[in-house]
């Protein structure tokens, strides 16, 4: 298959490394330019691109850039893609360490793939968020195998997520729908799935007793957990990339 990856930190490299071993065609795209990705190309085996050329290599796109750069994306960088090309958005939001305040985010109902679809301005499948870069690269196992990590994935449009799930499945990791993109709040930063690497009966047994709906006090809960965990890494001088 051929993937492109726009992006090129720790899940992007991680998502190169794993998805080149497996033999897909993999181009790779950062901020900065291809000329920059030779260190990157040498680790992944991914082609370094542009953005434009990454977007309209894929049968599957990444997005996996920070938050906050999400709208200095190329205005035209699904030019040509085909509508039915699935989109994955792996973005976080980090407040206090790199993105500063957003208040769609802390107030209301949108979530942070909900608002990266609103950028973009095409549907966007969530996955690949709650997991350790180095856990993504390093802890798939056969489908079947006793504690095979589990991954979440909302979206809207169920042909994309089906074939995102499919995905997750050849990457090593049981594939747990969570629902639409509006029930992604679940798998987000604060919550107990949060890098928590859950069996997939765990994870589901998570879901159905969270509901599908967020409440006030589940948001106010999960953002004040996001800030005692962003308080901790910026003790420990944990940088984002």
């Amino acid at each position: 298959m051929n993937i492109g990856i726009i992006g090129a930190g720790h899940i992007g490299s991680a998502l190169a490394v794993r998805l080149t071993s497996l033999g897909h065609s993999v181009k790779i795209a950062n901020s900065r330019g291809p000329q920059t990705l030779t260190e990157v190309a040498q680790k992944t085996g991914a082609t370094p691109v542009t953005a434009q050329e990454a977007a309209r290599h894929g049968e599957i796109i990444v997005v996996t850039i920070p938050l906050k750069n999400i709208p200095d994306l190329p205005k035209d960088l699904f030019a040509g893609v085909a509508a039915d090309v699935p989109v994955i958005d792996t973005s976080n939001y980090y407040p206090m360490l790199r993105d500063g305040h957003l208040p769609e985010l802390e107030h209301g109902d949108l979530t942070e793939s909900g608002w990266v679809q609103q950028h973009l301005g095409r549907p966007v499948v969530k996955v690949f968020n709650n997991i350790y870069a180095d856990h993504l690269q390093n802890k798939g196992l056969p489908a079947g195998t006793p504690g095979r990590i589990s991954l979440p994935v909302a979206g809207d449009e169920p042909a994309a997520k089906q074939k995102v799930m499919a995905l997750v499945d050849e990457l090593g990791f049981d594939a747990v729908d969570d629902g639409t993109l509006q029930e992604s709040w679940r798998q987000q930063p604060g919550t107990p799935s949060y890098g928590a690497d859950l069996p997939a009966d765990q994870l589901r047994e998570h879901f159905a007793g969270l509901g599908s709906t967020r409440t006030e006090a589940q948001h106010a809960e999960y953002l004040a957990n996001h800030a005692k965990a962003e308080e901790a890494m910026a003790a420990q001088g944990i940088q984002l990339k």
